[in-house]
């Protein structure tokens, strides 16, 4: 189940634990009804799940297993001012003792491969319910792969529609990961923390620690949690049927796509080595106004330090997991002490956005880094 939030009072413990252990096996059919039924895709690397734990109306979910699902039958209508019915969803780690393979989790987020983590997915909304469209990251105190997660629970909310709201109540507003976001947070045994799109979007291309270390910097994480798993489905309170995730993924390669194309005048070979380390990338996400710059720098280097050069008209807004100074039209980029030193194999991600006069389209340019 998603999470115990109001079922412990509504059930028995005797029967939340069994509830717990209604698993369909991993060669199920790819049509699930069964509330807490799940099934694995592309060779166990992402688990799908049904996951009614909020109501007993139906629901179905059609599993695509190239990595996705569509919400085929939802009978749900639940006040919208109580939890929601459900969450099916597609997911990379562990949730409640049923773990996907070779996902590398639990991570702690002071591991050098934290900051390689992204995820991406794409979604589809039908034009009726109630419901939010929305990742779930779980972060545990412990590497925990069973049971409750009891550290954070952060919630990207893609899309929403009617009167539904966060857990808590809303604390302010973040830029990240090239949208507007207003931040909510509330406890109910563990922190959550929901960042809802001021406007809606049906896809997403993001570092975990994008949001991750926005939380730390607000005090409702800890550096040393572990990322248990990384989930992206939907809360439907009323409806639900065509709800549907297109496709996800999860990478600890800093690229979202396992195995991408790289033209020859994109390699990193075709670019001199920068200074104090064993290589340095950077990827642009671009819109209209704005965009984000992400860099990826491997080891072993004992301290490093970068410089952006954004084009004139353009202004610095925000950055996450590293100091960031600007002068005139450069952005100076220096790590923090958990990611300044690196060891051979392992690599920090670091980033920060900027705006700009809508049609400009020029872009930034990062000294000693080979673009991607």
């Amino acid at each position: 189940m998603k999470r115990m939030r109001g079922l412990l009072t509504a059930l028995t413990v005797s029967t939340v634990f069994l509830l717990i252990g209604v698993v369909t096996p991993a060669h199920a059919a790819p049509v699930i009804c069964e509330k807490f039924g799940s099934t694995t895709v592309q060779s166990g690397r992402y688990v799908v799940m049904n996951n009614v734990w909020g109501a007993d109306t139906a629901q179905c979910i059609d599993v695509n297993q190239s990595g996705g699902f569509t919400v085929t039958q939802s009978a749900h209508n639940k006040a919208t001012n109580g939890a929601p019915a459900s969450y099916p969803a597609i997911y990379a780690g562990c949730h409640y003792a049923n773990c996907s393979s070779g996902s590398g989790l639990p991570m702690q987020a002071t591991s050098g491969n934290f900051a390689n983590v992204r995820t991406s997915v794409s979604m589809s909304y039908p034009g009726s319910g109630v419901f939010d469209a929305a990742y779930d990251i779980w972060f545990d105190p412990t590497p925990r792969t069973d049971g409750q997660n009891t550290g954070a629970e952060i919630m990207v909310w893609l899309n929403h529609t009617g009167a539904i709201q966060p857990v808590g109540s809303r604390i302010g507003t973040a830029n990240l990961a090239g949208g507007t976001w207003d931040v909510w947070e509330g406890n109910v045994g563990w922190n959550v923390i929901s960042y809802v799109r001021t406007s809606a979007t049906t896809s997403m291309n993001f570092a975990v620690s994008t949001f991750f270390n926005d939380s730390v910097s607000r005090g409702f994480a800890q550096r040393n949690w572990y990322l248990t798993s990384v989930q992206a489905g939907f809360e439907p309170w009323v409806g639900g049927a065509g709800l549907a995730v297109n496709s996800f993924t999860y990478t600890t390669t800093g690229n979202p796509d396992p195995t991408p194309s790289v033209t020859p005048s994109q390699s990193p070979s075709s670019s001199p080595p920068p200074t104090g380390g064993g290589g340095c990338t950077y990827r642009i996400d671009s819109w209209n106004t704005g965009y984000t710059v992400t860099l990826t720098v491997n080891g072993p280097v004992n301290g490093w330090s970068r410089t952006a050069t954004i084009p004139a008209g353009h202004t610095f807004q925000n950055g996450w997991s590293a100091t960031f100074t600007t002068s005139g039209q450069n952005v100076n980029i220096v790590p923090q002490s958990w990611n300044s030193n690196l060891g051979s194999g392992q690599s920090t991600q670091v980033g920060f956005q900027a705006s700009r006069p809508n049609g400009n389209t020029a872009l930034p340019t990062v000294a000693n880094c080979t673009r991607v």
